[in-house]
């Protein structure tokens, strides 16, 4: 998301509050290594299913919150990452596969075509793929002595999709004729937080002598909003209320918010007459 600066027209990015402090800026280039892995391997070990088509885009972004995708996910050694196609692409893909190269695009309707065992076998091999090249990338990228085994047809599984937070590689194909299609890679908060740790500058680089820096709490300050209960009520039961009615609540545990996004969950404690959180959490 951007917005235009009237007197410049320049472009300026607009932060996550969420996102600061990570060096999200520099997965650009981390996308472009994957991006050569990919392209490799569409035009080598995995050309077979990919014959035709070509590799457009490749970028970072939020995973998509689309119930018609089919997620299939793989637990390794790693985490977690889960794959997702468009149906078309998939449909399109296994009629290549199996009507020969100069088969045109499907004209099935992906909203009716029933699912096959063809196809899902198909989409347990392409997980396959995917989430090997992001295995060897994510291996070669920490420097691991010993590079990660191929992930077997039994270890893909069906998945739940990814939480809106959840980050996910978006690639686009087009293929000879300018059809497209897009799929999903989507790593686990443990695979990515590997990722934006290999992407850190170096802790030892030499800076300019400067003074003594003061803490950073004194230098930047945000604003956090904890919300302790929520309660559902009908309208009705709204307009009844009168001065002196009790409002029956539970307090679990309370979100911790900034800038109306959910940081953290935490207990809600008493300190010397005064409520407190405690026991902070990641918010998921």
């Amino acid at each position: 998301m951007t917005i235009s600066n009237q007197d410049t027209t320049t472009q300026h990015q607009v932060l996550d509050p969420c996102l600061l402090g990570r060096p999200v800026h520099l997965l650009p280039l981390y996308a472009a290594r994957l991006q050569e892995d990919l392209e490799g391997a569409m035009q080598g070990s995995a050309r077979r299913y990919w014959a035709g088509w070509r590799l457009e885009t490749l970028e970072f972004g939020r995973a998509p919150q689309q119930h018609n995708l089919r997620w299939m996910a793989v637990l390794g050694a790693m985490g977690t990452v889960a794959v997702a196609f468009e149906r078309g692409l998939l449909l399109t893909l296994l009629e290549r596969r199996y009507g020969g190269r100069s088969a045109g695009a499907t004209q099935r309707d992906p909203q009716t075509e029933r699912v096959t065992a063809t196809e899902e076998r198909l989409g347990v091999v392409l997980t396959q793929q995917m989430v090997d090249l992001l295995y060897a990338r994510v291996a070669a990228s920490v420097a691991m002595e010993v590079a990660p085994r191929p992930v077997q047809a039994s270890a893909v599984v069906a998945s739940t999709m990814p939480g809106e937070s959840g980050w996910a590689v978006r690639v686009q194909v087009r293929d000879n004729n300018d059809n497209t299609g897009q799929f999903w890679i989507a790593p686990d908060q443990h695979m990515m937080a590997t990722i934006l740790g290999t992407l850190r500058p170096e802790a030892g680089r030499q800076t300019a002598a400067r003074g003594p820096a003061d803490p950073l709490a004194t230098k930047l300050q945000v604003q956090l909003d904890g919300r302790l209960v929520t309660k559902e009520i009908t309208l009705g039961a709204l307009f009844d209320l009168k001065v002196g009615d009790v409002i029956p609540v539970n307090v679990g545990r309370a979100d911790v918010l900034l800038d109306e996004a959910r940081l953290f969950t935490a207990a809600v404690a008493e300190h010397k007459g005064k409520l407190c959180l405690t026991s902070f959490e990641d918010a998921e």
